[in-house]
């Protein structure tokens, strides 16, 4: 960025600004902006197309909807379900290391998931049918183990994961051939879910608008990762959606910024590159890129300098902050600028490293959804950003070898269960057993009113 030559100047046009957006509103003031724009470019001025914003979460915290759920019931609940997950990939890779298995994939998306799963989710019911969801296929692990929760799939079949010539056991991936009456698509190989996603979402409004079958309350919601969108199938098709205005379509990018062998491909910050993509495509966006924590943070940032640091750094700064700790956060991010670091320093190590990422926080989650099911006129993607074997600590929290990690020490087990709180003594602990509270206990009881009110 070049030197303000002129900084009262500056101030004149951003207070301006301000008292346009105080006044008269967004509207306005974004069409006074594209005004100015154009007169720039009439004239002579070379402005080339920024389809980015900045690297905030595009819901400001005065427009977040109220999260309606009880937020430490359903942690307990998504903290069974990690547990579960990660238990059925340590426990068939016990049996034979050529099962396989993602461990980290559904930790990064697990909140992703729950909050779907307990408001969003809508199953078919006399009064509509359900929604559909293509399901990113390395998170299966974490589906069966919310499944389990629910009864619909026992811990026999937890135990026969990727194990099903004799019968019983739990596809690695999704498919309904496979495992008919619980999976609505295969979604692997990788790219074929968004494809497939965005034809769905086509032929419903297709048949709706053709008086055929009535699908105007159904959204197509599909579920990918950031790797995955280095598949030719997973961008191929995205104009069509925005040409087609295919507001019955939502997509969710975890961005944990990992791929299948490394760092997620690109220039910099990869949610920043496909914000621009789908943009450019006709997409609404909304990136939900920092959890909670950081808002008192963000408040106090009256220079700028938070958000001028946060747009600095790349998505491998972000991944070592992560891995490294918060000693090394407050020291390489926040003490860059000294105004950065006094603004953390009544703030422990550990409170550095708690700042939360959006796709971990279930309040931003849930404004996100509830914008995107309400949004019209376009097909909706959300960029969440996470971290890659989110809980898994030591055995590899924001760490380039958590994709192909299929096992966990004991020291990390007793770590991932008391962060968790997972009711599981220390003589088990090294056994992986699964875990399931009484039926009468409040998780399932809530679990279970959540799906009926969304139809089952």
């Amino acid at each position: 960025m070049k030197p303000d030559i002129d900084p009262q100047e500056t101030q004149e046009w951003l207070d301006a600004l301000e008292g346009v957006l105080e006044n008269e509103g967004v509207e306005r003031a974004h069409y006074l902006l594209e005004r100015l724009i154009d007169k720039a470019r009439r004239s002579g001025t070379y402005l080339p197309h920024s389809a980015n914003t900045a690297y905030v979460n595009t819901i400001p915290v005065t427009q977040q909807a109220r999260f309606p759920g009880d937020r430490a019931m359903e942690r307990r609940i998504r903290s069974f379900i990690r547990w579960n997950a990660m238990a059925m990939v340590v426990q068939a890779n016990r049996v034979s290391s050529e099962l396989g298995g993602h461990i980290s994939s559904f930790a990064s998306a697990a909140t992703l998931f729950d909050v779907g799963f307990n408001h969003f989710f809508h199953a078919r019911s006399p009064s509509r049918d359900g929604d559909l969801v293509f399901f990113q296929g390395h998170s299966a692990p974490g589906i069966y183990a919310r499944a389990f929760l629910e009864g619909r799939i026992s811990e026999e079949q937890l135990y026969s994961f990727r194990q099903e010539v004799d019968g019983g056991g739990l596809s690695s991936y999704p498919h309904p051939w496979l495992m008919p009456g619980f999976w609505q698509f295969p979604t692997v190989s990788m790219g074929l879910g968004p494809l497939m996603a965005i034809y769905q979402a086509r032929f419903m409004r297709y048949i709706n608008d053709r008086g055929i079958m009535h699908t105007d309350k159904r959204k197509v919601w599909a579920f990918m990762g950031d790797g995955e969108m280095d598949e030719p199938e997973a961008l191929g098709a995205i104009s069509l959606a925005g040409r087609e205005r295919l507001d019955n379509l939502v997509f969710v990018i975890n961005c944990n910024l990992q791929r299948l062998d490394g760092p997620v491909r690109g220039n910099g910050k990869i949610i920043q590159e496909l914000e621009a993509m789908f943009r450019g495509a006709g997409w609404n966006v909304i990136k939900v890129v920092w959890g909670g924590y950081w808002d008192p943070l963000l408040a106090r940032d009256k220079q700028g300098l938070l958000l001028k640091r946060m747009e600095e750094c790349v998505d491998g700064d972000y991944q070592a902050y992560k891995a490294k700790g918060g000693a090394y956060t407050r020291e390489h991010f926040f003490g860059k600028y000294p105004e950065l670091a006094d603004m953390v320093a009544t703030l422990t190590d550990e409170d550095i490293w708690r700042l939360n990422r959006g796709g971990h926080d279930p309040h931003k989650m849930y404004a996100a959804y509830a914008q995107a099911v309400a949004h019209s006129g376009q097909p909706t993607v959300v960029l969440a950003k996470t971290v890659k074997g989110y809980g898994m600590g030591v055995a590899g929290e924001g760490q380039n070898i958590t994709h192909s990690q299929k096992k966990m020490g004991e020291v990390a087990l007793k770590a991932f269960r008391d962060r968790f709180n997972i009711p599981i003594p220390d003589e088990q602990l090294t056994a992986m057993p699964f875990y399931k509270p009484p039926a009468d206990s409040p998780e399932l009881k809530y679990l279970k009113e959540r799906r009926e009110a969304l139809g089952g």
